[in-house]
């Protein structure tokens, strides 16, 4: 075993100028979600390189894609994530450059392994987890099928401490539009009926709402549309809104109360509403302790100080993922502690020398956390074991 995962480490230090001329060819390009032609083509490359077979275009996503290497012979299927969006106007803000060429590099290195151990490798290039219009895009794969046959999926994050997976908060999406009558404002107002004013007492009814939610619910929204010109009675009017909680379940159960204030805003007014969801959903995250043990002892090994404790929640379409397999979601520091995510310092950080380090030992630690499980049938139980009771804990 030592010898092993020493030759993984040797595999991807053999290569740092390939991953990490990649890391930069894409923090220097940046796409928004679905639109990543130059940084998907650039990761499919790598694995088509390296013997994987590549689908592009899969799970209703152009810039998706499904890369797999089949050692031919019986063991477990290990997949890792892959990002590689940007955000609007900040880039690479939040380091998905070093997250999809740190998961490729690590699939490379274990798909190496698998030729003697056993098994199968994937990864699942997943476009647009900083969301947007058919965003959140590892909640298709889910729908699409894409975990049937995945054993465990991992990935690692860029932050400003390396840190194991943490909580996350479930998102549910949602436009709301309404529809009412137009009509002179001034000439003949009774004939309007206002769209904009049905949108208010959404957010009105959301406000009074608040003082009866949970400390966990976050509910947060902007008027998308609000009407043309002050003397037209607004026909049309919309509003975009990010419903969070803990868990998805918790999620839903706040869905369903702010859908009813929206058609009590539609009824007030005279209005009618249509409530849709504009991307995916995104689901909180199942932790797993046994990846999380097993990553922690392969990241302090490459000198890493690991914490068990993460500062802010935030969501990830990881989430999607981890409902349905054991799932990690680490962190690997890339700057100074008080690191930001979606700042221009954390866009800095991701092209850094730091950055480039944290790729490198990232893909190191998911590499070997593979080959752990593809080599102790043990390990995978207690993964499974620990995935199917937090799930149920989160389900109930």
């Amino acid at each position: 075993m030592p010898t092993t995962l020493q030759t993984i480490d040797s595999i991807i230090e053999e290569s740092r100028e390939k991953w990490l001329t990649t890391s930069h060819a894409i923090h220097a390009k940046p796409e928004i979600g679905n639109e990543e032609y130059f940084a998907s083509a650039a990761l499919a490359k790598l694995l088509t390189e390296a013997g994987f077979t590549v689908e592009s275009n899969v799970a209703g996503h152009e810039t998706a894609f499904y890369a797999s290497f089949d050692s031919g012979k019986e063991g477990a299927t290990i997949a890792y994530l892959a990002e590689y969006d940007a955000l609007p106007v900040l880039g690479h803000a939040c380091g998905h450059n070093i997250i999809g060429t740190t998961s490729v590099a690590a699939a490379i290195a274990l798909a190496e392994q698998t030729k003697r151990v056993g098994g199968k490798v994937v990864v699942l290039g997943t476009p647009a987890e900083e969301g947007g219009p058919n965003g959140s895009a590892k909640g298709s794969f889910v729908r699409h099928g894409y975990l049937k046959d995945i054993d465990v999926a991992l990935m690692i994050h860029p932050s400003g401490r390396t840190a194991t997976t943490g909580e996350s908060l479930a998102v549910n999406p949602l436009d709301f539009h309404f529809y009412g009558q137009a009509a002179h404002a001034a000439a003949a107002p009774e004939h309007g009926i206002n769209a904009l004013d049905a949108v208010i007492q959404l957010f009105t009814g959301i406000n009074a709402l608040r003082q009866q939610l949970p400390s966990d619910v976050r509910i947060h929204g902007i008027i998308t549309n609000g009407g043309e010109a002050p003397n037209i009675i607004p026909a049309y009017a919309s509003a975009r809104f990010y419903l969070r909680a803990s868990t998805w379940a918790k999620t839903e159960e706040v869905t369903a109360k702010v859908r009813a204030i929206a058609e009590g805003a539609a009824l007030a007014t005279g209005a009618t509403v249509k409530i849709e969801r504009f991307q995916n959903e995104v689901k909180d995250l199942v932790l797993n302790a046994t990846l999380d043990s097993i990553l922690a002892e392969e990241l302090s090994d490459l000198g890493e100080k690991v914490y068990t404790t993460k500062t802010g929640l935030g969501s990830t379409d990881a989430g999607n993922i981890s409902y349905e397999v054991p799932t990690a979601h680490p962190y690997i520091k890339i700057g100074d502690e008080d690191l930001i995510a979606h700042t221009d310092e954390f866009r800095e950080a991701a092209a850094s020398a730091k950055g480039d380090e944290a790729l490198l030992v990232g893909a190191k630690a998911l590499a070997k956390t593979g080959y752990r499980l593809l080599t102790n049938p043990a390990l995978l139980a207690q993964a499974n074991s620990d995935f199917e009771v937090a799930k149920h804990k989160k389900i109930s």
